[in-house]
């Protein structure tokens, strides 16, 4: 669940092709144990998929809200 320490990141605003350069590196500036929050107008699969990719065995991925119309989830830093 979300924790108040969470980073909070609300892409819905952004334009597509800053939205994952922008999560990816708030997540690279997290402390191992902490989290961010992710707020999106879509399932954010692709972004997952990318993360296995490139961030293999160092995140968690955890759905806290699954649309229609907003998406949270709560990424975390291993």
């Amino acid at each position: 669940m979300n924790q108040p320490s969470d980073t909070l990141v609300d892409v819905r605003e952004m334009v597509p092709r800053d939205r994952h350069p922008t999560i990816l590196s708030t997540f690279d500036g997290l402390s191992p144990g902490t989290a961010m929050e992710l707020v999106n107008d879509h399932d954010p699969k692709p972004l997952r998929y990318q993360f296995e990719a490139e961030r293999p065995d160092t995140f968690t991925w955890e759905y806290l809200e699954e649309g229609p119309d907003v998406w949270r989830v709560r990424i975390g830093r291993v």
